[in-house]
């Protein structure tokens, strides 16, 4: 059974209405390893679904944090905003209402190619407008019983001025330097870094992270929620929300989901702050939506997932093979309203070179190849092959038909020979298996190595002695086009 299955299983046995939280705080590009939160969550909310469960996905943009640092991907003037809220900082590239936006809207266009319908609140909103004034005055009212908890689970003791909620300095706009002094009804009292002294309302600063996250859950009724390692470990924040649920808030604690990271291959687990990342924007550019998909939800949440650009090609040949097995990670990957057809993504980063990208000439190819084309599907992943091949191909996929007259590299008489004597050998009606195996039959018989054989086809099409699989490659081209090359490559060098 799929992970997604199991899980949806066990939230049934609660209840078949559900409510999944995911959660990410823009303060810098959304990358692949936030995905997997959002990813996670809607394998699980399709699981539930396919039993007949009703269930929502909801994502908190954690849009109220601070600005913990000037991270080294923002200019030297931001360092006079670390501390302020990401909601009230200017956007980095003037383009957007504030900082979180400028990475907040990219990933939610994201998430509408990747077909995950979310609800989205954005966290300052919330506190603006009160929908966590109640779980903030329980807290303020709580904060002994809050102290006592998080020292049992942390083993950390809380500073003797510690506070569950952390009002917005009215002077400096500071959100993590000033201290409550006291409280009312309709305000709490503050002292900041600054020096300056004041009060604001219950909808003028949040709730620390340790507090905020229990409270939300009883807000926006959660019943399941996704969550790093880290959240997870124990004395994590996880562990102290929990009790906070129970014995602050009185809600119960939902299901989690814990998953692992998603490491960069020879970097390192992808971080927004130290700039390790693959922004979402950009795969989901490169990549067709079900392949971005297929990256993390194949692999159940507690692996870890190596994600090695120059290796996407392989997968996504797994993801085709599997696709033929209707596997249920392909089912749970693919995106409403895709007709995947049996044109490999492989096959089109090939096809592409050879048409130079002239999509009626890939087509025309792809038929005369027998390849069962939609039409429709070739079009949109053809666009993807185009871009995977300028943003992640190795340079050994990149190729040119060359013109004859512009092939600059020397042939020996036996590459020669090999040449005349394969275009003589070659038949009309030749498959991609039929004439790789000819190369070793021909080489056998002109008495080269079939690796020098190879080297001489690529030598007269590309000019230069690689290229991609030799069998695809001709009959792509057409083995009238080769047998004619060939002739004229021998006849000129001769």
């Amino acid at each position: 059974m799929h992970w997604a299955d199991k899980v949806a299983e066990e939230l049934l046995r609660r209840g078949d209405k559900h409510r999944i939280a995911t959660g990410i705080t823009p303060s810098g590009h959304i990358h692949l390893g936030n995905l997997r939160e959002m990813l996670t969550a809607d394998a699980v909310r399709r699981a539930l679904e396919d039993r007949g469960g009703k269930v929502k996905i909801i994502y908190i943009a954690d849009t109220f944090d601070p600005l913990r640092k000037r991270y080294p991907f923002l200019p030297a003037e931001y360092d006079k905003y670390v501390g302020m809220p990401l909601s009230r900082i200017p956007c980095p590239c003037g383009e957007h209402k504030n900082y979180a936006e400028h990475f907040l809207e990219p990933f939610l266009e994201s998430l509408k190619i990747l077909g995950i319908d979310v609800e989205v609140k954005r966290a300052d909103r919330m506190y603006k407008e009160g929908e966590y004034e109640k779980a903030i005055k329980i807290a303020l009212r709580e904060k002994e019983k809050i102290k006592k908890i998080l020292e049992e689970v942390t083993g950390k003791k809380c500073d003797e001025s510690w506070s569950p909620f952390m009002p917005i300095c009215e002077n400096c706009g500071r959100i993590n330097s000033t201290k409550v002094t006291g409280f009312n009804e309709k305000h709490v009292h503050y002292v900041c870094e600054c020096g300056h002294e004041g009060e604001v309302s219950y909808r003028e600063g949040k709730l620390g992270w340790r507090i905020d996250w229990p409270a939300r859950w009883g807000i926006l009724n959660i019943t399941c929620e996704p969550m790093g390692k880290d959240h997870a470990a124990a004395g994590g924040s996880y562990d102290t929300g929990k009790r906070l649920a129970r014995e602050v808030f009185e809600i119960e604690p939902p299901y989690p989901v814990v998953y692992e990271w998603i490491h960069l291959k020879g970097v390192g687990a992808m971080k927004s702050s130290k700039g390790v990342v693959v922004p979402v924007r950009e795969m989901v550019e490169v990549l067709p939506p079900e392949i971005v998909r297929y990256i993390i939800i194949r692999s159940k949440p507690e692996r870890h997932i190596d994600f090695d650009p120059a290796t996407l090609l392989d997968l996504i040949d797994e993801f085709e093979e599997a696709y033929t097995r209707k596997d249920r990670s392909v089912e749970l990957s693919l995106v409403e309203k895709v007709n995947y057809c049996k044109v490999p993504f492989r096959h089109l980063v090939v096809v592409g070179q050879i048409a130079n990208w002239n999509f009626n000439r890939v087509i025309e190819i792809l038929r005369r190849t027998e390849y069962d084309v939609d039409v429709e599907d070739v079009k949109r992943r053809m666009s993807y092959a185009k871009k995977w091949l300028e943003k992640f191909a190795p340079e050994r996929m990149k190729f040119e038909v060359r013109d004859i007259k512009e092939i600059n590299v020397d042939f020996s008489k036996k590459e020669l020979e090999f040449l005349r004597k394969f275009a003589e050998e070659v038949k009309n009606d030749m498959k991609a298996d039929d004439l790789h195996n000819l190369v070793y039959v021909v080489a056998s018989r002109v008495g080269i190595k079939p690796a020098k054989a190879f080297n001489a086809i690529y030598k007269a099409v590309l000019g230069k002695n690689y290229g991609p699989r030799a069998g695809y490659f001709m009959e792509s081209l057409g083995t009238d086009w080769i047998k004619k090359r060939f002739i004229k490559v021998v006849e000129l060098r001769s």
